[in-house]
């Protein structure tokens, strides 16, 4: 959907509520470059002020809803990640299981022979 430029026309003006947020902040800046104009048409002048200032309450709005709902969601993406990042219940800890252990005994054997001496099973 594409912004209509403001005319000060509001039957041929898209509602501000149906303008994404790119369309809303190109027609914004369509309408303070109007108002930066040397010579203003004085009968466009109220409707734009108007429609800016809608524009500017919509865009607003928009901007305080998505901030609360990024604080809501943060807050559990980060939870998620720590609980992916955790050892499940079913595995106990990160360390490896003392059955994998078994038999990868590090001590040197008391009567001194060495690794290549001692059977492997």
């Amino acid at each position: 959907m594409t912004a209509v430029p403001p005319s000060g026309d509001a039957e041929t003006e898209i509602p501000v509520s149906d303008l994404s947020y790119t369309e809303a902040s190109r027609e914004l800046d369509a309408i303070v470059d109007f108002f930066e104009q040397r010579e203003v048409d004085v009968d466009l002048l109220v409707a734009r002020l108007e429609r800016a200032t809608a524009i500017v309450d919509e865009l607003d709005r928009r901007i305080s809803q998505t901030r609360m709902r990024v604080e809501e969601l943060v807050p559990r993406l980060e939870a998620a990640t720590r609980a992916a990042t955790l050892p499940s219940p079913e595995t106990g800890s990160a360390e490896p299981e003392d059955e994998e252990l078994e038999g990868c005994d590090d001590e040197e054997p008391a009567d001194g022979d060495s690794d290549s001496e001692r059977p492997l099973f």
